[in-house]
């Protein structure tokens, strides 16, 4: 069973697994349903998806039907300006084919520009918030790629009280001193406002190598290793509070799931500082490095 835990104060209890449906980009309807019976078989009852990714939300849409009551709905916008804020919330809507969506989310908003655009006089905050008057969306939260996701979303959380936040966050990333400041200084303040905060990039191995010739269904090369892979999701759930998004490779999601299932066990057998040990060793035999690296790699 995966552990349930609030999502932050909007009342919703929800798997701290979230589907990533950024899996479905270019997934065909038929496949997407198998995945669907993966999610109900595992109980996940969150969905994270993205007006930007690919067909995604098409796919998702087709669910709603039967099993709208079944999962907490998130999407995001890319939308900078009012307008197109407004009509990206209207067009998932459709694509999603459902009457509300729970949490509307503005996509990586670690740009300076796009910051001062969204929080602006004519920005997508504005019809974010028209969106939950007229009861289109019913909470709102941002997101981030890269280094600068957290202080970004500190000063996001300063300008409006946003319901949730995601950032990156693995083995690999905590390793560097100035992200994992900047992680536990978001961390605090999301505690002491009731925050949800989601995670991302759990399984993340490294950048891809250039003439690497495997498939490529993540713009990072993944964990594949069904134990590394274990470790790695128990590292991020072994933080109390916080939820893992699955990976953009649908070919993972069986063991993110199964890995997840058996947090419980982890929990009564091992420690922290241990499972910390294992990952240090797994990140030199299995050639881990951080995906972003700040002023140097810091955009997907």
């Amino acid at each position: 069973m995966i552990p349930k835990i609030p999502f932050g104060k909007t009342g919703q209890v929800s798997t701290r697994i979230l589907f990533g449906a950024a899996a479905l980009w270019g997934m065909k309807q038929e496949k997407a349903d198998r995945i669907l019976e993966m999610l109900l078989t595992y109980e996940v009852n969150h969905i994270d998806v993205a007006a930007g990714y690919g067909d995604a939300e098409l796919r998702i849409g087709a669910w709603m039907k039967h099993h709208r009551r079944d999962f907490f709905l998130a999407t995001k916008t890319g939308g900078r300006t009012y307008a197109e804020a407004r009509d990206s919330i209207q067009r998932s809507l459709e694509r999603l084919q459902v009457d509300q969506i729970d949490l509307i989310q503005f996509h990586n908003l670690t740009d300076e520009t796009d910051w001062e655009t969204v929080f602006g006089p004519d920005g997508a905050l504005m019809a974010a918030l028209e969106a939950r008057d007229k009861g289109w969306v019913r909470f709102i939260g941002v997101t981030g790629h890269g280094t600068r996701a957290p202080e970004m979303h500190l000063r996001s959380l300063e300008r409006f009280t946003f319901d949730s936040v995601l950032v990156p966050y693995n083995f690999m990333l905590l390793q560097n001193a100035e992200y994992a400041a900047d992680i536990e200084r978001l961390m605090e303040v999301c505690h002491e406002r009731g925050v949800a905060v989601q995670t991302i990039k759990a399984v993340a191995r490294r950048r891809w190598r250039e003439g690497d010739p495997a498939k490529r269904f993540s713009w990072y090369e993944p964990i594949k290793d069904p134990e590394i892979l274990r470790r790695a999701v128990h590292f991020v759930l072994s933080r109390p509070g916080i939820f893992l998004n699955t990976s953009s490779d649908a070919t993972l999601l069986p063991l993110i799931l199964k890995a997840a299932s058996e947090l419980e066990a982890f929990e009564e057998k091992g420690s922290v500082l241990d499972l910390e040990r294992q990952l240090k060793t797994d990140a030199e035999s299995y050639e881990m490095a951080p995906i972003f690296l700040r002023g140097v790699m810091d955009t997907v």
